[in-house]
């Protein structure tokens, strides 16, 4: 009778309204496409909060049943945005959408279980008997949990043996990793190649450029990471990267748009003691651990700090509009919460002169010598063996001594189009340095600028002045021109000499 009963239930169609629930686990193949934070500007990348975002586009195959069906995507970004979402690909299109924002976490599983049965698990710390009861969750908050037995009601953690909870199975509404849900009506069982578009925070990129300075003192090698910054849960395998350069327009709040899935803290304590103590003047209970998501920092640094570097094809510059589009010529795994560095550019023999710079104020006395910048100029042109564009970041600078590399400046970098002057700074010099005097005049202020030279070879200087507020640089003993609103000495400092700049302070 029994197995007659099961056949006719077996039989029976499925309940008016019921509807499938489609699983896709993970993508087939991705690609992402990461822009740059538009508000970090030269600064480097945070690599615990990325700033920038990123555009995932991803193919899925599908099973689908016919009728009204639920597809669940998982394995999305954490930082997706659910509203930037596009699928295509479906036969009965999306009806609707929905960004599964509730992760599985210990107070999500609490909250999940409100009312509902769960094993009570005992241990006389004494005798070491375990002891399991079945109890109802009748009330929780962040620090304490209420309990129903079949002795009463009672407060987890006030019997003073250690206690656990455990689960027969996990809340419907609750994911273990991001989920974009999405509703179609197909006209018929069949596969499906699905694309899912969306775009997400919590990425970055930059380029660092490596620079070495040839033997002959005159020409250089230049080379160029690109790192990309992850800062999801999420990783994406095998997937295509893509790097946009330059300012996008873009009027859209992101964090405005984007869902964070919510991410309470608990940390379960005998109600007596979570949160009345201190109102009745008993010690009060010690600080909450942080969320989940900052509970760890210290793990959290040390993934997102771990750096895969892949040097062996170079990326591809595309032009995008008025946008630069480099495209990875291979597939990478994007690891999550981590850097990944790939060979972003190689430029060898960029002609280039060094100099030395010093900006200061017209007028501003000092009798401390202060040492003057070593400079790195070339024109970003195919004539001098450059002519690429430039993103910017950050740049290590390397001079040879004998045979071996040693390190000569570490800086910064803007962005530079192809044609323009770039300029890279390289430290101060010990060898030359200004001061700047004041000489008593009746009529204006006389200053003398004086620029030394403690090396054996004469050295090329150039000095930007600023007027003070209120006064102007008048009658220079040497020629001297106006550059983007400054005053520009140019001048060559003699091998252990001194060469001085003598104007006036009109008022």
């Amino acid at each position: 009778m029994r197995r007659w009963l099961l056949l006719l239930l077996a039989a029976l169609p499925a309940p008016v309204g019921a509807q499938a629930v489609v699983t896709s686990a993970a993508p087939e193949s991705v690609s992402v496409t990461v822009y740059r934070d538009p508000e970090r500007g030269e600064g480097a990348i945070d690599a615990q909060f990325p700033e920038g975002f990123a555009l995932v586009s991803e193919k899925r195959r599908i099973t689908l049943p016919a009728g009204e069906s639920t597809i669940r995507f998982e394995g999305v970004a954490d930082g997706m945005i659910a509203v930037s979402a596009v699928v295509t690909g479906l036969p009965g299109g999306v009806v609707q959408k929905n960004r599964d924002a509730k992760l599985l976490s210990p107070a999500a599983l609490v909250d999940g279980t409100l009312g509902r049965a769960v094993h009570l698990r005992r241990t006389d710390p004494a005798t070491g008997k375990v002891t399991e009861q079945d109890a109802i969750i009748r009330s929780a908050s962040s620090q304490a949990l209420v309990l129903e037995t079949a002795q009463g009601v009672e407060g987890l953690r006030c019997s003073g043996l250690p206690e656990t909870l455990s689960y027969d199975s996990l809340p419907a509404d609750l994911s273990i990793r991001p989920t974009l849900s999405v509703t179609t009506q197909s006209p018929a069982a069949g596969e499906a190649e699905v694309t899912l578009t969306y775009l997400s925070t919590g990425f970055d990129w930059a380029a660092h450029y490596v620079a070495r300075i040839g033997a002959d003192g005159r020409t250089m090698d230049l080379f160029a990471w690109l790192t990309v910054a992850n800062g999801n849960g999420t990783g994406f395998a095998q997937a295509g990267l893509l790097a946009v350069a330059g300012r996008l327009n873009r009027t859209s709040d992101h964090d405005s748009l984007e869902e964070d899935a919510p991410s309470p803290f608990l940390a379960l304590r005998c109600w007596r003691f979570a949160g009345y103590d201190a109102a009745y003047g008993g010690a009060p209970p010690p600080a909450p651990p942080p969320p989940p998501m900052l509970a760890a920092p210290a793990m959290m640094m040390e993934r997102a700090t771990d750096i895969v570097l892949t040097s062996r094809r170079i990326a591809r510059q595309e032009d995008l509009g008025d946008l630069k589009l480099y495209r990875v010529p291979m597939t990478v795994d994007i690891n999550a919460r981590a850097q990944k560095q790939v060979a972003l550019l190689r430029q060898n023999g960029i002609a280039f002169e060094s100099y030395h710079a010093a900006d200061l104020v017209a007028g501003d006395a000092f009798d401390e010598p202060r040492a003057l910048r070593r400079m790195i100029r070339f024109e970003n042109k195919e004539a001098a063996g450059a002519g690429v564009p430039l993103p910017s970041g950050g740049i290590t600078l390397f001079a040879p001594r004998g045979s071996e590399s040693l390190l000569l400046a570490d800086g910064r970098m803007r962005d530079h189009a192809k044609g323009e002057t770039v300029r890279i700074e390289a430290g101060e010099s010990a060898q030359q340095a200004m001061v700047q005097e004041q000489r008593d005049d009746k009529r204006n202020r006389g200053m003398r600028l004086t620029l030394t030279n403690a090396d054996s070879r004469p050295a090329a200087a150039e000095i930007e002045i600023a007027d003070s507020d209120g006064a102007r640089l008048v009658s220079p003993s040497r020629r001297i021109v106006r550059r983007d609103g400054l005053w520009l000495w140019k001048a060559v400092i003699p091998a252990h000499g001194a060469v001085s700049l003598d104007y006036r302070i009109r008022e």
